[in-house]
């Protein structure tokens, strides 16, 4: 076998990062800290607001399902994980709980205005079906918005004790687990092959600074995925270590993985 060819004999939640373990909803919401902001700046300038009925895939903690409920005033959103611990822990008024799989061929649970996914497809195999999937979720005038990882280190950027175990995660995740950032730039090409016109993307790409949401979250996901990482022979334990006193450091000097979000309308009125 190739060294970059996924063995996907786990998945995400069960070999790593399972709801189960203790702070994962902590860690889940170091990455919220991050991004939910950047996020709801989109969805309401897409127009979420009264009246819109959303679906959130992959929900987390569900903490942009609860602030479309309480800050954009949408109607409604059901939220949907394949474990709902978290999003059933902290319930408010319009929001509806599902625990289902989006890969299985009975997902469908109805159409909405807005049909959001963030830090899910990246971790999923047959990329193409479930973008067609989604937007098939979507009403016609509505909007599918699609957020997932893009790698920022490559062959030229200096190496540092966090890109080495950077590399290291990217790999690791992908031999174990499957997850594949390197088709995410794909997006809006994926999204008007799945019939939604126009389309647009952007990427944001959060600070990285001692004690920061995103920094604390990487420092825990590393330590998640620590075995996963060693496995690649790209690190071992004592440069997984190095790698979290550098991102806590003022000594680090690197970009964190950036967050692309793309978007793209079902025709039809709205």
């Amino acid at each position: 076998m190739k060294p970059s060819e996924p063995v996907r004999d786990g998945r995400y939640g069960e070999t790593f990062f399972s709801p189960e373990a203790a702070g994962e909803g902590e860690r889940i919401d170091f990455g919220a800290l991050a991004y939910d902001d950047i996020t709801m700046a989109r969805l309401r300038a897409l127009g979420a607001g009264p009246g819109w009925r959303c679906l959130d895939v992959g929900a987390g903690t569900g903490t942009v399902s609860r602030r479309l409920l309480e800050e954009a005033g949408v109607a409604s959103v059901l939220a949907v994980d394949r474990d709902v611990r978290f999003l059933a822990a902290r319930a408010v008024p319009g929001l509806d709980v599902r625990e289902a799989d989006i890969t299985g061929a009975d997902f469908a649970p109805g159409q909405f205005q807005l049909v959001h996914a963030r830090f899910v497809l990246m971790h999923l195999p047959e990329h193409e079906r479930l973008i067609t999937a989604l937007a098939e979720r979507v009403a016609p005038g509505g909007v599918l918005v699609l957020s997932d990882a893009v790698d920022l280190t490559s062959d030229r950027t200096p190496d540092t004790p966090y890109t080495s175990v950077m590399r290291a995660m990217w790999r690791g995740l992908r031999s174990t687990i499957g997850t594949d950032v390197s088709w995410v730039p794909s997006y809006p090409h994926l999204l008007r092959g799945a019939g939604l016109e126009p389309v647009a993307a952007e990427i944001h790409v959060p600070p990285l600074q001692p004690g920061s949401p995103i920094s604390r979250f990487w420092a825990d996901t590393w330590e998640r995925s620590r075995q996963a990482m060693v496995a690649t022979g790209l690190v071992d334990d004592a440069a997984v270590d190095a790698a979290v006193r550098y991102l806590g450091s003022d000594a680090c000097a690197a970009l964190s993985a950036g967050m692309l979000t793309a978007w793209g309308w079902k025709p039809g009125e709205g």
